[in-house]
């Protein structure tokens, strides 16, 4: 009877100790599935998400670019009535800038609809109407110009440009209305993947609960048994272990951060200045739209010389490349960079060579900037009065050190030159910024007649100099 009480026990603990562990790892694995699904549904969901969300920002984008085109419309139409009523020239600007502005406007348009061959179509016809208003508003100006004012009241007593403003008012609200409604829908859609977003994070939410919990047993069972079967010894060692090795992760996880953190300082550093170029270079295209619209030869000039100097600007910011120190750039890189890119885009300079010679200065960031208007100026200025008439030659650029060590940029031509009876006009904009350029750096420019023809200038720079020892200590 003894024996029979002691081997039934035995022989049925083992059964339910297997369907327990059988039971938790089941658990387990239906907890870790649940996560994953609940997972992987979140990440499709927010993927979903974030199509949507690109759509709302480009209907945003069509929505308003339309009412700036709308806006731009009804200013000109007011300037155009402006200056029939009481001819004051004051009216002619603004209604210049919204003329320029529609084709801007419109352009913007049609490329981000491109995608969208009804809302194209649309946009074509909006264009057209734009065109024959734009034509019909120009043609009253010119009459009311030229003192016909019988033939502007005539022209606009037709009625054709209210028609034709009503019909494009029509066209825009109908367009504006049309995307107005595909942003309802898109926010709709976003409402609905994000009530399924918070369901599938809910799920997850469950299962890591459920599945922590599970662990949490788990682990609490082995270290119940660990603890009765290691001693204090062996305890104290796995926790010192534990400590050394989580020192030692979160020393890689700060340096991990402290190099993100300065990849992102320099991208964010290399895109500011690439988004400054292009402003700049976007503000030099619309000053070149504005020189094509100009009759007058002297509006013309300045129109291209501000052009010019604010291309070299923005040429300047493009090509600047920091070091590894992310506030110094090596000169010769730099200048190399800004000459190629004066030489691809100046019109002057077809029939023009351009050389550079650089050493490799190191300057600061800001001065690197600084130095590439200032070479700019100096080739713009060279390739501008040199060379008249197409005439060839060659334009070498230097950066060196002189005999006593100083920092000196020399532009040297091979043109023209300056006339015995003509000095150097020091009042006219170019000579004036090359000099206050100069001095950021403590230098005067020095323009010296070459016996050969031609025109050497030199610029020395001992400021250069003192600043990048500076920045690299």
């Amino acid at each position: 009877m003894t024996v029979m009480n002691i081997a039934g026990p035995i022989s049925y603990r083992p059964d339910v100790t297997s369907r327990r562990r059988l039971l938790h790892g089941l658990a387990v694995f239906v907890s870790l599935a649940l996560v994953m699904l609940a997972a992987l549904a979140a990440l499709i969901l927010v993927e979903g998400i974030n199509r949507q969300i690109n759509d709302v920002l480009h209907t945003y984008e069509v929505r308003n670019q339309a009412r700036e085109l709308t806006i731009a419309l009804s200013e000109a139409e007011s300037s155009e009535r402006g200056f029939l009523l009481t001819r004051d020239q004051t009216y002619l600007e603004p209604y210049r800038r919204s003329a320029a502005s529609m084709g801007t406007r419109l352009l913007s348009l049609t490329s981000i609809i491109q995608d969208d061959p009804a809302q194209a179509a649309r946009v074509r016809s909006i264009a057209a109407g734009v065109a024959a208003r734009t034509e019909e508003m120009a043609r009253t100006i010119e009459l009311v110009e030229a003192q016909r004012m019988g033939e502007a009241r005539t022209l606009i007593e037709t009625g054709e440009g209210e028609r034709l403003m009503d019909s494009l008012r029509s066209m825009l609200g109908q367009f504006i209305t049309e995307e107005n409604q595909k942003l309802f829908e898109r926010n709709q859609q976003i409402d609905e993947s994000r009530r399924w977003l918070v369901g599938a994070i809910i799920a997850a939410l469950a299962g890591a609960v459920l599945l922590a919990y599970m662990l949490f047993i788990r682990a609490q069972r082995e270290m119940r048994s660990l603890a009765r079967s290691k001693d204090q010894l062996a305890s104290e060692n796995e926790v010192l272990e534990a400590h050394v090795l989580d020192r030692t992760q979160a020393l890689e996880e700060a340096r991990a951060h402290a190099e993100r953190e300065r990849q992102r300082v320099e991208a964010l550093l290399q895109d500011a200045n690439h988004r400054i170029g292009n402003s700049l270079a976007t503000v030099s295209s619309l000053l070149g739209l504005q020189l094509l619209r100009s009759k007058s030869e002297e509006v013309r000039a300045a129109l291209e010389a501000a052009r010019s100097r604010v291309h070299a600007i923005a040429s300047a910011h493009r090509r600047l490349r920091l070091g590894d120190d992310l506030e110094t750039a090596s000169a010769d890189e730099f200048l190399e960079a800004v000459l190629e890119d004066i030489a691809s885009t100046a019109t002057d300079a077809k029939a023009v060579s351009m050389v550079g010679r650089f050493e490799p200065i190191v300057v600061s960031a800001r001065d690197a900037t600084t130095l590439g208007i200032l070479v700019g100026e100096l080739v713009t200025n060279a390739l501008k009065h040199a060379f008249p008439d197409g005439r060839s030659g060659t334009i070498e650029v230097t950066l060196n050190r002189d005999a006593s060590g100083v920092p000196t940029l020399s532009v040297v031509d091979d043109g023209v030159g300056l006339a015995e009876a003509h000095g150097l006009d020091e009042s006219g904009l170019g000579s004036v910024i090359v000099k206050q350029l100069a001095s950021q750096f403590g230098g005067q420019p020095q323009y010296v007649r070459r016996a050969k023809g031609g025109l050497s200038v030199s610029v020395p720079l001992p400021g250069i100099e003192a600043v990048s020892h500076t920045a690299v200590e």
